[in-house]
């Protein structure tokens, strides 16, 4: 009896040692309310650059450079908080129905064209080569 028991005890006692090494520390802290309105501004901004994306004139826009809506809508995925700002900025400044739409649809191919080339993001298969 008193036997079995302390082979019960070091089982027990390996068991629990082994699994120290898997528990995992929680560290929490206060985030500012400025952090979190950035981020709301942010995730809108990028929503309103993908409903650009969704409008015919823009799709068909798209297919002439040869850049599916699909692909435009993960590099917008891909652009940094300043990079949407200014981007959402400018598709707000175009007049309805103007061709300022063809120039925004430009200014964001070269823009994610750049960031391309400088190996932040890895759509256009073509800037690859210009890397190595």
């Amino acid at each position: 009896m008193m036997q079995s028991l302390k082979k019960m005890f070091v089982h027990t006692m390996i068991t629990a040692l082994v699994f120290v090494g898997f528990t995992q520390t929680v560290q929490a802290a206060m985030i500012s309310t400025e952090q979190v309105v950035s981020a709301a501004a942010a995730q809108q901004n990028r929503v309103k650059i993908a409903a650009t994306f969704d409008r015919a004139d823009v799709q068909v826009e798209l297919q002439k450079m040869g850049i599916s809506a699909d692909e435009a809508k993960a590099r917008v995925a891909a652009l940094t908080d300043a990079e949407t700002v200014s981007i959402a900025h400018r598709v707000d400044s175009i007049p309805a129905g103007g061709d300022g739409i063809i120039g925004a649809i430009i200014f964001i191919f070269v823009l994610l064209l750049v960031t391309d080339i400088l190996g932040l993001t890895k759509v256009y298969p073509f800037t690859r080569s210009l890397r190595n």
